[in-house]
């Protein structure tokens, strides 16, 4: 999801190639994607809250909707309330969102060098891989983030991220516990980090193609790159989340709801993700199950994709990444 378009960048704008400046530079990428899902994540963690007590029908919340959720949780739990979860999640998207950058430019480069494919497919698959790699590195920790947010004031099974793991990991199977519901995490990522880069990438280089003047500004550490302006990122990302998200979103339920899988009354019948993918649509049905909560998610993806981005250029710029 990088957004600069690397026009004829100079030899001065160039890094040593010794192994330490690379590595040096490794790191640096590793921080700006780290930071820029960090800065998202916080901006949005409310909505996050309420998206998980909707998608599994916490037995608190599962008369609402969106705005009656948004309005119930405060009353019941204080404002800290939408927070619940969040330090797992922080723990969690430093990681993944480094992760995620960094490999998707690095699959670019090898798509491209290995398969000779460029141009808009290599960015599909790229994205698809990258999201992939992030998911499977940091699933443990988004495991123990559902479970804490899933919780109520007064109703609790974990005392914290800690307790979470132990508890986890002694009564659900070891290791094997902290990997439920890892099949459709890995099947809907794949559709929605491919769609969210190509969809992106596509505007983009389209966007600075054709109105380079309009849409785009030298980038701050090196002027022979041409970056989106700030509001351009902004829609640019709004419209590149909404439609990964649509498109797999009823995996994004089924994952929910087998990762909550011991806190819920029925869980037996939610082992496998055809299982889940079943009940859910026979006893919810469409709108009210396998896209309960969708249209949370569509206010989620515009402040979410425009913080990323943002914050992501910003530190590019700032760590000399261009």
């Amino acid at each position: 999801m990088a957004t600069e378009v690397a026009a004829a960048a100079g030899p001065g704008a160039r890094l040593p190639s010794s192994p330490a400046r690379r590595d040096f530079y490794w790191l640096r990428s590793f921080v700006a994607g780290g930071v820029a899902g960090c800065c998202a994540k916080s901006t949005i963690a409310p909505l996050d809250r309420v998206k998980i007590l909707l998608q599994a029908h916490n037995h608190h919340y599962k008369h609402l909707g969106v705005l009656s959720t948004l309005c119930a949780v405060p009353k019941k739990e204080g404002y800290l309330g939408f927070y619940r979860g969040n330090g797992a999640m922080m723990i969690r998207i430093f990681p993944y969102g480094a992760i995620q950058f960094t490999a998707f430019g690095q699959y670019k480069k090898m798509i491209k060098k290995n398969l000779g494919i460029s141009g808009h497919v290599h960015r599909l698959m790229a994205g698809s891989m990258a999201g992939i790699t992030a998911v499977i590195c940091t699933y443990p920790l988004d495991m123990v983030r559902a479970r804490l947010a899933f919780q109520v004031k007064g109703d609790y099974k974990y005392t914290g991220i800690i307790h979470a793991f132990k508890t986890i990991y002694t009564k659900e199977g070891g290791m094997q516990g902290f990997y439920r519901g890892l099949m459709p995490t890995i099947v809907g990522m794949a559709p929605y980090a491919g769609f969210s880069f190509f969809t992106f990438g596509t505007l983009k280089s389209v966007g600075l193609t054709h109105a380079p003047d309009l849409l785009g500004r030298p980038s701050l550490d090196n002027p022979d790159v041409l970056v989106l302006k700030t509001h351009v990122n902004l829609l640019c990302g709004g419209i590149a989340g909404a439609i990964a998200q649509t498109i797999s979103y009823p995996l994004d339920v089924t994952r929910r709801r087998m990762q909550l899988g011991a806190v819920l009354p029925d869980s037996e019948k939610c082992l496998t993700m055809v299982q889940t993918l079943k009940y859910v649509y026979g006893n919810h049905g469409i709108r009210r199950g396998l896209y309960r909560g969708l249209s949370l998610n569509y206010i989620r993806c515009i402040p979410s994709q425009a913080v990323a981005f943002t914050t992501y250029e910003l530190m590019k710029q700032f760590l000399h990444l261009n």
